[in-house]
């Protein structure tokens, strides 16, 4: 039995933390740093870096993928077939504040991150799947909309 074509990337983002964020990891390293202080300083200087390199660590490890393939919208660990997949729409500013808070739908599914402003609702049209659409924060939302318009067509 011959085996599919592997499927192309059309739209690959990753949800990297701000760098106000990243911050937090120096921050933390030195915060423990200075509450190792009494046990030497090598102690300190030790716990401090630590630290640093395990929320460093963490961070990156979170910072869940975006990716459209030849038939498949991935929004961190989920996966829907784009054969699923109604019209998208970007919305940004105050309009993603009222998609991610007032306008939400309890049954949606979230890939949200507060450091990332816009948001794309792709609607689910599977009616055998409660989940109303999907809500992704995106830095490019125009981009994502267009690879998933255009994957859809062929």
């Amino acid at each position: 039995m011959p085996t599919p074509p592997p499927s192309t990337t059309q739209f690959d983002e990753r949800l990297w933390p701000s760098p106000a964020t990243w911050l937090l990891a120096p921050g933390l390293g030195l915060g423990a740093g200075i509450a190792a202080v009494p046990f030497g300083t090598a102690a300190a200087v030790g716990l401090g870096v630590l630290a640093a390199v395990v929320v460093a660590a963490l961070l990156a490890a979170t910072a869940p993928r975006v990716r459209v393939t030849d038939d498949v919208l991935e929004a961190g660990p989920a996966r829907v077939p784009l054969a699923l997949l109604g019209t998208p729409q970007a919305f940004t500013g105050e309009e993603a504040r009222q998609e991610r808070g007032p306008r939400l739908d309890a049954r949606a599914y979230l890939l949200l991150r507060g450091w990332v402003d816009a948001v794309v609702r792709v609607p689910l049209e599977d009616p055998e799947d409660p989940t109303p659409y999907w809500l992704v924060s995106t830095r490019r939302p125009e981009e994502l909309i267009d690879a998933l318009m255009r994957t859809r067509r062929r």
